[in-house]
């Protein structure tokens, strides 16, 4: 359950600073939660995250970054990546909607601000829907209902995160102007990899027979 509680916790995390521009709450917990904190250690080290005031550092460097990787440089959508005339798929044949529907996930346009739901916050944020879904499945001492939540997890990541998301946060990383944004797609790329990994291992699962 501790494992199942920091995975959760990894993907809302990421799927927070990806999906929305940061607010000074946000900005509060980052600067007072060492264990947080620990998972950016560019930022953590950034002088001015240290020293300007929270309406300077959101205003004029964390969401000027958000809006570039965002929205005017680069496209967190997954139909740009896999479409061959990347266009993204706003409708209901987005490729995701089929899993969202399965596990009862409903994605609020107006309150997330996406065009589609397969942005990558959204996707990130469905990973934790499913491994909360788990856990209450662990709790109940539901074995069946536990190994459909796990395999949902691997497939869902080799389905969909892992065959475009690579590609944008690496794109995003290099094309970040602070720390923050750096940090969080460097840590989600390696988390997603590493997170696949192991639910691989754990499913028994032949790499080469995917």
């Amino acid at each position: 359950m501790e494992e199942l509680n920091a995975r959760a916790n990894i993907y809302a995390l990421i799927s927070r600073i990806l999906l929305q521009e940061v607010d000074g709450d946000f900005v509060d917990t980052l600067k007072s939660d060492e264990a947080i904190l620990e998972f950016f250690p560019n930022l953590k080290e950034w002088e001015l995250f240290r020293t300007l005031s929270r309406a300077d550092l959101i205003n004029k460097h964390l969401n000027v970054d958000f809006t570039n990787i965002s929205l005017l440089h680069l496209i967190p959508y997954e139909t740009f990546y896999t479409r061959e005339d990347q266009m993204i798929e706003t409708g209901g044949a987005n490729p995701v909607t089929n899993m969202y529907n399965e596990f009862n996930f409903l994605v609020d346009f107006e309150v997330a601000r996406v065009v589609s739901a397969d942005h990558i916050g959204v996707e990130l944020e469905f990973m934790y829907h499913l491994i909360e879904g788990e856990k209450k499945a662990e709790e109940a001492n539901d074995d069946e209902a536990i190994a459909i939540f796990k395999k949902a997890q691997h497939d869902f990541l080799n389905k969909h995160l892992i065959n475009w998301a690579p590609h944008y946060l690496i794109s995003a990383k290099y094309e970040a102007r602070t720390p923050l944004y750096h940090d969080a797609c460097e840590m989600a790329l390696e988390f997603i990899l590493s997170d696949n990994e192991s639910l691989t291992s754990t499913l028994g699962v032949n790499e080469f027979a995917k």
